[in-house]
């Protein structure tokens, strides 16, 4: 069986200088390149994983930081990466983290005992023991929709949630709305942006932020939404529009609304924010803000690839453009 040392010998280069042309190292004269790919082509030879991480002490293994339980947003968010982790040679190792101190504490024991080229985190994780250890180490790390913050040594991409939220309660002011309600929580940074776009918004419509119209949320999902609403109904306080943080809040606030005999839009306008799959094809269709989903994954691995290759050197903050996606649940105020 031919051996990447066989074919280092055969094309007169370093056993390392094979290993960078097999991963698409661009630090490679052409003359060189095209020899050694004549070798291979001409020995049939077939990269080995194993050699391969010992010469570039590289496991082409990604780490991907996940919450315990994750939304649909997430699960598009995280399709996107893997498939992009796929087509440049990556596999994933995934890390599921409660969000609670012990649950990342053993998040960082399982990273400790395994040996990663880099590492995309799309849940917040305070442990500063956990930041600590990815820059000692000089892992790679990207972060995906949240921001970097009190991260060292960490790129990051997300929109910005304040006006994002801002846009879309603008939105259902333009529609005449005054008494909006708000589905949401503090829990995360993400949330803590879009409860400030949603009271910029109405102060500078000259309206009152009504804290009993604010709702804190649990979690991020259709059950969630409609527990809020419940509760919100409970109050019996007048309200014409619901801004929900997310459009699985949202989903779950309709279908609430809707068992109480209450009409969306006709009654209630409901807007929400990242544009899943499902929004469009529930009835109503969802008024949301768009998160560029497929931007955001491809530019996740693209970031982290650089960093891994040595093609970039520098962490980056990137903010992706939103966009407002208007349909069927939110409308004008009779």
């Amino acid at each position: 069986m031919v051996s990447i040392k066989d074919v280092a010998k055969l094309a007169k280069v370093s056993v390392a200088t094979v290993s960078r042309v097999i991963n698409g190292n661009v630090k490679v004269s052409e003359e060189k390149k095209s020899r050694i790919l004549e070798v291979i082509e001409e020995t049939g030879y077939v990269p080995n994983r194993a050699a391969q991480d010992m010469v570039l002490k590289k496991t082409k293994k990604i780490g991907i930081f996940l919450p315990n339980t994750f939304n649909q947003f997430q699960r598009q968010l995280f399709s996107e990466i893997a498939h992009n982790l796929e087509e440049l040679g990556y596999y994933s190792s995934f890390f599921f983290v409660n969000t609670d101190s012990e649950g990342e504490k053993a998040c960082l024991n399982k990273l400790k005992s395994e040996r990663v080229d880099g590492v995309i985190v799309l849940q917040e994780i305070e442990l500063i023991e956990f930041r600590d250890y990815l820059k000692k180490n000089e892992i790679p790390t990207v972060l995906v929709t949240f921001e970097s913050g009190d991260w060292e040594n960490a790129s990051s991409i997300h929109i910005q949630d304040e006006v994002a939220a801002k846009v879309v309660v603008n939105y259902l002011i333009e529609l005449g709305h005054k008494d909006i309600a708000m589905l949401g929580s503090r829990k995360h940074s993400f949330g803590v942006e879009r409860e400030r776009g949603y009271k910029k918004a109405l102060k500078e419509a000259n309206l009152q932020f009504n804290k009993e119209l604010s709702i804190n949320i649990e979690a991020y999902n259709v059950v969630a939404g409609s527990n809020a609403i419940k509760e919100l109904l409970k109050k019996k306080i007048p309200f014409s529009a619901i801004f929900a943080h997310t459009d699985e809040l949202a989903f779950g606030a309709i279908r609430e609304l809707l068992d109480n005999g209450i009409r969306v839009p006709e009654d209630v306008s409901v807007v929400g924010i990242d544009d899943i799959e499902y929004s469009s094809y529930t009835s109503p269709s969802l008024t949301t803000i768009r998160q560029p989903l497929e931007e955001m994954g491809k530019l996740t691995v693209t970031i982290l690839h650089n960093h891994i290759s040595g093609k970039s050197l520098s962490y980056e903050k990137n903010l992706l453009p939103i966009s407002l996606i208007k349909r069927e649940s939110a409308v004008k105020l009779n």
